[in-house]
């Protein structure tokens, strides 16, 4: 399952990107939020995805944040929400007004969302509320604005994700750990994982 892309902007659209990765040009579908933040065409790109798998083919839904990427799968919880909705919904509000819309049962915020109707807003807030509300909470109290995880950890996702993106596994490894060996405090899986690439990239 395809969880990160990295690689070259070939085309960017409204409601789709196409990433050149080594030669292959993954379409992903993407909210406007994440394409108000697209380099130029010819430009590089990592965007965090959820692949959905489905009878008649895979479609991949990608963003430009985590958090992002976190509240689409939230949302695809809910009955009656597949991903074009999802992917609606982050188009036509942020990410923190969103939150804070459900946290708080504002329907009336959430229906001024184009073709977000009543009964699918009150849905979204029975559903989430709860969740959302300890997602923020977490989020509050945590130290600093990116999760604490170990070293050790982020090695091997940022490792795996290399991997997948074709990288051969000596190669990927010898690139991540001039990263690790450079960068003493602590960084998020996507800033070194950035790094990484620019040094694979040459």
């Amino acid at each position: 399952m395809i969880a990160l892309i990295s690689g070259k902007v070939v085309h960017k659209g409204i409601t789709h990107v196409i990433v050149d990765t080594h030669g292959v040009g993954y379409r992903v579908f993407i909210p406007l939020t994440t394409f108000y933040e697209l380099p130029d065409t010819g430009q590089n790109i990592t965007l965090h995805v959820y692949t959905h798998v489905k009878q008649d083919g895979i479609n991949l839904f990608g963003f430009y944040t985590p958090q992002e990427k976190d509240v689409f799968e939230l949302m695809l919880g809910v009955s009656g929400i597949g991903p074009k909705m999802s992917l609606n919904i982050l188009s036509g509000i942020s990410v923190q007004e969103l939150l804070k819309a459900i946290s708080g049962g504002d329907v009336k915020k959430l229906v001024s969302i184009p073709g977000l109707g009543k009964k699918t807003a009150e849905r979204l807030i029975l559903e989430l509320k709860e969740k959302i509300i300890k997602k923020i909470a977490a989020e509050e109290t945590a130290p600093g604005t990116e999760k604490q995880i170990s070293r050790d950890m982020i090695r091997e996702d940022v490792l795996s994700a290399l991997i997948n993106l074709g990288y051969k596994n000596s190669i990927a490894q010898q690139a991540l750990e001039r990263v690790m060996n450079d960068e003493h405090q602590e960084m998020a899986m996507d800033k070194i994982l950035k790094k990484t690439l620019k040094i694979l990239w040459g």
